[in-house]
């Protein structure tokens, strides 16, 4: 492994350094999508199935499972008092955009890891490639053969190094977007429930009130 690292030239330590940190970010985000999944959709249908039977109930469970984005984002829309169902569904709105870039985390690294991979890889080829051709002409090829194959080499491996740290982490990219996706898809599911049980909530204490002054 050493003798191949060392064949591919100069570029294979920048190539070594897009591994290390695109690896770091595959575990982290493994992590967070593997405790997210496993834990969300319980949590929310137990929050739902209490706000429908007791609305004030449902704030200590948002906030022991804040962790969740979807519980911070349910918790900063229930907080607003006395938000009208529009006012309300403005709230979760933006809520939930607020959290987006928490879900799409590292993205852009990613983005560049895949993009300059690649690029690196053929850097490379072309300095393989430039050694090669300057070993052919110091004179006879026989006498320069190490040198030309030495070249050959880099060019070689460098290429396949970049096209191995590129299509790693784009295989990993594209779960964490479909995690994603199925992420935001889950919070306009619960939350346009939730917005069911506010205006449901609303109207019933709306009516209360009406009928408290009427007497």
């Amino acid at each position: 492994m050493g003798s191949i690292f060392a064949a591919g030239g100069i570029v294979m330590w920048p190539l070594l350094g897009f591994s290390l940190v695109a690896i770091a970010l595959i575990i982290e985000r493994l992590i967070f999508w593997f405790r997210l999944n496993q834990r969300q959709r319980p949590v929310m249908q137990d929050i739902l199935r209490t706000y429908r039977q007791a609305p004030m109930d449902v704030y200590p469970k948002l906030r022991q499972n804040v962790s969740l984005p979807i519980a911070r984002i349910f918790l900063e829309a229930l907080d607003i008092e006395g938000a009208s169902p529009k006012q309300f569904h403005l709230a979760l709105a933006s809520a939930m955009q607020a959290e987006l870039p928490h879900l799409r985390r590292f993205s852009t690294v990613f983005a560049t890891i895949i993009s300059v991979a690649p690029l690196l890889g053929l850097l490379g080829t072309i300095l393989g490639l430039i050694a090669s051709f300057d070993a052919l002409q110091l004179g006879d090829v026989g006498a320069n053969a190490g040198a030309v194959t030495g070249g050959i080499s880099e060019a070689l491996v460098s290429t396949a190094a970049g096209l191995v740290v590129a299509i790693g982490t784009l295989l990993f990219a594209n779960l964490f977007r479909g995690l994603y996706k199925r992420q935001v898809a889950l919070i306009q599911e619960y939350g346009g429930q939730l917005e069911i049980l506010y205006e449901t909530h609303y109207e019933r204490m709306s009516q209360i009130k009406e009928e408290t002054f009427a007497r």
